[in-house]
């Protein structure tokens, strides 16, 4: 029974070895690193809400769509909401 107990412990001790080989060989590297990641997102957001300013104000409003970056029509739109 004392060589089939150490038998068993001698295995399981081997197969945590080779666990711990095989993860470390197939430990993942990142090409893009998390904060760039971050900043692709919020420059994709911010180009997005830009396109949908200028599609909803050029296309749908029919004004023109560089318009929609000027302060003057914000000013307008802000007057107009609290009727002044």
């Amino acid at each position: 029974m004392d060589e089939q107990q150490q038998h068993r412990e001698e295995k399981e001790h081997n197969k945590e070895k080779a666990g711990t080989a095989r993860r470390r060989k197939f430990q993942r590297t990142r090409l893009i690193p998390i904060w760039l990641r971050l900043l692709i997102v919020f420059a994709l957001m911010a180009a997005s809400l830009a396109a949908g300013l200028a599609i909803g104000y050029g296309v749908i409003g029919d004004g023109k769509p560089r318009d929609v970056f000027k302060r003057s029509t914000w000013q307008h739109i802000i007057d107009f909401v609290e009727k002044k």
